[in-house]
């Protein structure tokens, strides 16, 4: 019997918020065998969660803030190879979009060295700092319109047994 190909299933948090006359988007900075990256709040999916609760916890995690997520934006698939060590993975991250409730003061997720606020024009002109290919074209699908309903996605309980 060989080997099924799985790709590693992650989850993405697409936060605007008005800020006067800018439109920003809570961006992290994290470092990574490939150097210090720029990405959303974003990270694998665990056992015995949904996606819903993967991106609210991931949030929460990598940024301090309450997460509420409001539609899928989209699911996207890109391949990844370490410029570093060679090693390929394929993402299938799925994209939500929400707002935030709350700011918590407690430490972010290690390796994450921040969270902060970033115009759309300012995270373009920093793309080879991007962790993921896929970060432009779900900013872009969401600046768009692309919504899905959240109800669109079921999770069944087996799923959540521990």
């Amino acid at each position: 019997m060989s080997d099924i190909w799985k790709p590693s299933v992650t989850v993405a948090a697409i936060v605007p918020r008005q800020n006067g006359e800018r439109l920003e988007f809570l961006m992290i900075e994290e470092t990574t065998p490939d150097g210090v990256r720029l990405n959303q709040a974003a990270g694998h999916l665990d056992p015995n969660e949904s996606l819903v609760q993967a991106v609210i916890r991931e949030t929460m995690e990598e940024t301090a803030h309450e997460f509420v997520p409001e539609a899928l934006v989209g699911t996207y698939m890109s391949k990844f190879i370490s410029p570093n060590s060679g090693k390929e993975v394929t993402y299938l991250r799925f994209a939500f979009c929400g707002k935030v409730v709350a700011q918590y003061d407690r430490p972010l997720d290690h390796g994450i060295l921040r969270a902060l606020w970033m115009t759309y024009e300012e995270i373009l002109a920093c793309q080879e700092m991007h962790r993921s290919p896929l970060i432009l074209q779900c900013l872009q699908d969401y600046l768009a319109g692309q919504r899905a309903p959240l109800d669109l996605m079921y999770t069944h309980p087996s799923v959540m047994s521990v």
